[in-house]
C-alpha cells in the first residue's frame, strides 16, 4: 500500500528507560502534528490486555514457559488485528512498546525455548508485520534494576531473578547483531534527553519522521 504507515518498536530490559522515551516521542509527534498511535505488548486491545493481566500476574507462578510463550503469541495476533493493521492502513506511524523481539529475548533465550519454537508460533507476525525499525535501549539489567530500585513484586517476569534478566539482555544483544538492518542500539547509560536526541536522529534517517 502506497501510503502505508511505518511500524516502530522499542525494546530493552525491564527498567531501561523505554517508558520515558515513549513519553518524549509522544510529545514530539504531537507537537509536530505527526499522525500516530502508541500501543504496547502484551496488550493494545481488550482481548490482548486481558491476556496481559494473566501473563504478568505474580500469582500465576505455576505457568509453564511454553504456555507463557503461546499466550504472548496469541495476544500479538489479536493486537495486530485490533490496533496495528488499521493504523498502518490509515498511514499512521505505529509506535509499539515491545514486540516479537521481546518474545525472542525472554522466551527463546532466557527461558531456553529456542528461536525455532518462538519463530514458529510467531510466524504470522514475523511474515506480515516486521517493524521498519526497532530501537533497542542498551542497558544491562544490573544498571536497569539499580535505576528502578529493584524488581516490581507484582510483576511475574520482573521477579524471575537477575540470572534470568542477564539472559534476556544477552538475547537482545544477539538479536541486534543478527538484524543490524532493522535493530538500532542506543546507549541506555546516557541521559534521557541524549537518548531521545539519538532516537529522533535514527527515526529521521529511516524515513519514519
Amino acid at each position: 500500500m502506497e501510503n502505508r504507515g511505518k511500524f516502530i518498536t522499542f525494546e530493552g530490559c525491564d527498567g531501561c528507560g523505554k517508558s520515558t522515551q515513549l513519553r518524549l516521542l509522544s510529545e514530539y509527534l504531537e507537537k509536530n502534528g505527526v499522525p500516530h498511535i502508541f500501543t504496547r505488548e502484551p496488550g493494545g486491545g481488550k482481548i490482548s490486555e486481558a491476556i496481559r493481566e494473566i501473563l504478568l500476574n505474580g500469582k500465576n507462578s505455576e505457568m509453564t514457559d511454553a504456555c507463557e510463550a503461546l499466550l504472548y503469541a496469541a495476544a500479538r495476533v489479536q493486537h495486530l488485528s485490533d490496533r496495528v493493521e488499521p493504523a498502518l492502513n490509515e498511514g499512521k506511524l505505529v509506535v509499539c512498546d515491545r514486540y516479537v523481539d521481546s518474545s525472542l529475548a525472554y522466551q527463546a533465550y532466557a527461558r531456553g525455548l529456542g528461536t525455532d519454537f518462538i519463530g514458529k508460533i510467531n510466524a504470522y507476525a514475523l511474515e506480515h508485520y516486521l517493524p521498519d525499525v526497532t530501537v533497542f535501549i542498551d542497558l544491562t539489567p544490573e544498571a536497569a534494576f539499580k535505576r528502578k530500585h529493584g524488581a516490581d513484586e507484582n510483576d511475574r517476569l520482573e521477579q524471575a531473578g537477575m540470572a534470568f534478566h542477564r539472559r534476556v539482555y544477552e538475547g537482545y544483544k544477539a538479536i541486534a547483531a543478527e538484524n543490524p538492518e532493522r535493530v538500532v542500539c542506543v546507549d541506555g547509560n546516557q541521559t534521557p534527553d541524549e537518548i531521545f536526541t539519538e532516537v529522533v536522529r535514527i527515526l529521521k534517517e529511516r524515513n519514519c519522521l
